[in-house]
C-alpha cells in the first residue's frame, strides 16, 4: 500500500480512504459501496440513524461487524414494529449477546422510530424532513477527511 495523506493506494489498485481497515471486509465493502453515497430510503435512514446511536463511544467498525446481528434483533429496523417495541421487548434486546447491550441506546432506538414516524406525518417521509434542510443538495465535508469516491 503506497500511502500518502489521508487517501492511500490499496494492493487491488483502489484509492480508499486511511480509515478503511483493509483486513475486514464490511469495512471495505461499506467504504466502497455505501459510505458518502446519499440515502433517500426511509428504512435505510433510520437503520443507520440508530446503527450510529449505538456507535456513540465505540468504533464504526465495530458496529458496522455486528450490523446483522443488529438487522435480525430489531426486525429488519422495521418502523412500525420498533414502534411498538415494550419494556418485555427491550428487555429481551438487553440480554441479546450479538449486539450492544446499552439500555438508553436500546431505549432511543425506539423513542426515534416513534419521532420518525411523526416526522413522516408531518412530512410525508423522513427522507424528506432530512433532505429539506439542505435543498435536497448533497454536503461534503471537507479538510481532515476524504470525500467518498
Amino acid at each position: 500500500m503506497r500511502e500518502g495523506g489521508i487517501i492511500m493506494e490499496w494492493e487491488d489498485g483502489k484509492l480508499r480512504c486511511r480509515w478503511a481497515n483493509p483486513r475486514n471486509m464490511r469495512y471495505v465493502h461499506y467504504h466502497d459501496k455505501e459510505w458518502g453515497v446519499p440515502v433517500y430510503d426511509d428504512g435505510k435512514l433510520f437503520e443507520m440513524l440508530v446503527l450510529e446511536s449505538f456507535q456513540a463511544g465505540l468504533t464504526w467498525e465495530c458496529v458496522l461487524n455486528k450490523r446483522d446481528y443488529f438487522r435480525k434483533a430489531f426486525d429488519n429496523f422495521d418502523l412500525e414494529k420498533v414502534c411498538g417495541y415494550d419494556e418485555a421487548r427491550m428487555a429481551e434486546l438487553r440480554e441479546n449477546p450479538d449486539i450492544i447491550r446499552n439500555k438508553l441506546k436500546i431505549q432511543a432506538a425506539v423513542t426515534n422510530a416513534k419521532v420518525i414516524r411523526e416526522i413522516q406525518k408531518e412530512y410525508g417521509s423522513f427522507s424528506d424532513y432530512i433532505w429539506h434542510w439542505t435543498e435536497g443538495k448533497t454536503v461534503y465535508e471537507t479538510g481532515m477527511s476524504c470525500s467518498p469516491l
